[in-house]
């Protein structure tokens, strides 16, 4: 009896540390009628970033929020502020972007030609910078980026629109992702955008994510608070 309760302890304490993720609840698919409630409902569920898609109908084929909507959002949150720019000219917007209020700012690595000024100009101007990558642009264009980034945003769909499936074969890129920023000493994020839900989350936060957007699996069940609730308990991965 002795020997199986020592067997038991040293088991428990095998799974000590649960691997650290926050939640990131996308705007894009909440009731605009009623944002202030709608993000006060995430923030009572756990919620401690906000993600904002903003699109241009260039980059994306569709147009969605920009600066005065971020300005508000400011004044209405304490919670982080992530600002994802999905357009095209990023270098010149996205200084902005952290003058209305953003806490957090990425640009794709596919519309800009000047990434690593616009990263640094980021980061001057008092805010976390980002690459963002789309699910079919290869992780090394990011190589020489890299160093100048807080955080990666991996598309897991194609942007543009919420309620899109995960893509499988992102569950692999993500790994390689984070394979590649320990091998180079870094400590960016890894932040994940796209078809996540409280089915795969598990398994997307063990391979590396650390910042997960969800759009629909928070604001289209119903009660966003329980949402986020659901998402952080299924995302638990003890180690």
């Amino acid at each position: 009896m002795a020997v199986a309760t020592e067997k038991t302890v040293i088991a428990t304490n095998q799974k000590h540390n649960s691997l650290m993720f926050e939640i990131a609840p996308s705007i894009l698919s909440a009731d605009f009628s009623r944002l202030a409630d709608e993000i006060a409902a995430v923030e009572a569920g756990g919620a401690t970033v906000l993600h904002v898609d903003v699109m241009d109908g260039h980059f994306v084929p569709n147009i969605t929020i920009g600066l005065p909507v971020v300005k508000s959002l400011r004044k209405a949150t304490k919670l982080t502020i992530d600002t994802h720019l999905m357009i095209e000219e990023p270098n010149r917007y996205a200084t902005q972007f952290v003058e209305a209020g953003a806490d957090m700012v990425s640009v794709h690595v596919e519309a800009d030609v000047h990434l690593q000024r616009t990263l640094v100009s980021i980061r001057d101007a008092g805010a976390k910078s980002g690459i963002a990558i789309n699910p079919a642009t290869p992780l090394s264009s990011l190589e020489e980026a890299l160093p100048y980034a807080d955080f990666v945003l991996l598309m897991s769909v194609n942007p543009g629109f919420g309620g899109q499936s995960f893509i499988p074969t992102s569950l692999d890129k993500l790994r390689r992702l984070k394979r590649m920023i320990v091998a180079r000493g870094l400590d960016t994020k890894i932040e994940i955008d796209g078809g996540v839900d409280a089915g795969n989350i598990a398994e997307i936060v063990e391979a590396g994510a650390e910042i997960i957007v969800a759009g629909s699996a928070v604001y289209g069940k119903g009660n966003a608070t329980e949402s986020v609730r659901n998402l952080i308990d299924k995302g638990t991965v003890w180690v």
